[in-house]
């Protein structure tokens, strides 16, 4: 055969340029439909972690905050609140659950729980009730001051979300053991 001399290497060239100019094009082609699977950042932000400040919390005070669109009962129980709800034979509850359960050990004062009726999703009322803590308004199931279902129709207490006391005065909602809940 002959030497292929000089056409040999521009086609050799062409090739590579025109495959690197077919990968580029495809990349700049598929970047925008790789990028929009991606979550934005309000859905990101929704998800993250939630700080909360307890120093304006007075004793007995319920507050209601959001995380990931749920709402959440941050509740100071007062001194007379904590010994009653230590004090609550296990027997006397739809769902039995010790105090020591429902709070974090330490903080005894502080109930952080979803602010949902586990019977139908109703928001029960603070403050209200027969056992110190919510009522549900649509079909009578009462909490006690800590969320622990004492009168039905729903069947259990009112769930914990993943929390921390990232100091005596902050609570982080949305973490576990120092690590953002997925």
């Amino acid at each position: 055969m002959a030497d292929e001399g000089p056409q040999g290497t521009k086609r050799d060239f062409l090739f590579l340029a025109t495959g690197a100019g077919l990968a580029v094009g495809a990349g700049a082609v598929a970047w925008p439909f790789v990028a929009s699977m991606a979550p934005d950042a309000a859905t990101v932000a929704a998800g993250a972690p939630l700080d909360v400040d307890l120093t304006p919390i007075q004793d007995g005070q319920i507050v209601n905050v959001f995380w990931r669109g749920k709402l959440i009962f941050v509740r100071k129980l007062t001194e007379k609140e904590v010994t009653d709800m230590k004090a609550v034979p296990l027997n006397q509850m739809i769902d039995p659950a010790p105090f020591a359960d429902r709070v974090k050990a330490g903080h005894d004062q502080w109930l952080v729980a979803y602010g949902n009726c586990t019977h139908l999703g109703c928001v029960p009322i603070g403050h209200s009730g027969n056992f110190e803590g919510w009522a549900c308004p649509c079909h009578g199931s009462q909490f006690d001051a800590v969320g622990r279902v004492r009168r039905g129709p729903a069947p259990t207490n009112l769930p914990l979300p993943p929390y921390v006391f990232a100091s005596d005065t902050k609570l982080t909602i949305g973490e576990e053991g120092g690590k953002a809940v997925a």
